[in-house]
């Protein structure tokens, strides 16, 4: 299979470890100074209106920069706080130091880091850490996903309406207003409804069969790069707004069970959250 042969070329790490085992253990390293600093003083500044940054977010996403350079010096680095190279040229490994960092900030403990390995936009390795729950979402191109050391399955609910759904909002108003509408075109058959503030964590629980469906209108590589090889590697399916299966710069995102994601897409056909926000890169 073209996966496996994919994963087959991956070069080894300088250690010989595998790209896998190094993300693993990157996140491990990087998601112990975010639980040793959660609960204490953090420096807080601004990117842009509501986006919020701490010296944690910079230093975890420095030590994991220097970890996977380390191990594989030719490879390409894209992170959240200090930007870098295309996502879909060449082997890239894309990172977020913190997703979830308005949680952060605030004491909420529901947070996650990001690590994936895409080549020429196609992911191949994929790593969420929750390092306050010690929970490892992880991923490789045709081998899984999994929770620690249990394989993953994405819901086999065949009603959406019965259904636990999460989103989170975009920073533009009217998109954010245009997300609620689909949430409100659902109640109140819809079981209930999470806003939860990780989108990398709302994807992984969609592979883990806590969600039923996630859906958000604007993400970076970097939000969504693990969350997309969990869902499929789960058995689900990740498309953008269009219907079409979701790349690193996807023009929003719905992840679910094939089947609820048709549902999904048929309900919300003609809905303005459906239509084109801005051309892929």
């Amino acid at each position: 299979m073209k996966e496996n042969r994919l994963l087959d070329d991956i070069p080894l790490g300088t250690s010989g470890r595998t790209a896998l085992e190094v993300a693993k253990d990157a996140a491990l390293q990087a998601g112990q100074l975010l639980a040793d600093r959660f609960y204490g003083a953090k420096e807080i500044s601004y990117k842009g209106p509501g986006d919020v940054v701490t010296d944690v977010d910079k230093a975890a996403e420095v030590m994991l920069r220097a970890i996977l350079a380390r191990e594989f010096p030719d490879m390409g680095f894209l992170g959240e706080e200090s930007a870098g190279d295309r996502a879909d040229q060449g082997y890239v490994w894309i990172v977020d130091p913190v997703d979830g960092t308005r949680n952060y900030a605030a004491g909420i403990p529901f947070v996650s880091l990001v690590i994936g390995l895409a080549l020429d936009g196609e992911v191949l390795v994929g790593v969420t850490y929750d390092p306050l729950l010690k929970e490892m979402f992880h991923a490789q191109r045709g081998e899984g996903a999994y929770l620690n050391d249990t394989r993953l399955h994405v819901t086999d609910s065949t009603n959406l309406g019965e259904s636990v759904i999460g989103m989170d909002l975009s920073y533009g108003h009217e998109g954010s207003l245009h997300a609620l509408d689909i949430v409100k075109s659902f109640w109140p058959e819809l079981w209930t409804l999470r806003i939860m503030g990780s989108s990398a964590l709302g994807l992984s629980y969609v592979a883990a069969g806590r969600y039923h469906l996630y859906f958000h209108g604007h993400l970076s590589p970097w939000d969504q790069v693990a969350g997309m090889l969990l869902v499929e590697e789960a058995g689900g399916v990740v498309t953008d707004r269009h219907g079409k299966r979701a790349t690193v710069y996807s023009d929003g995102i719905i992840a679910s069970s094939k089947t609820l994601h048709n549902q999904f897409m048929r309900r919300t056909d003609g809905m303005e959250w459906r239509k084109p926000t801005r051309t892929t890169a």
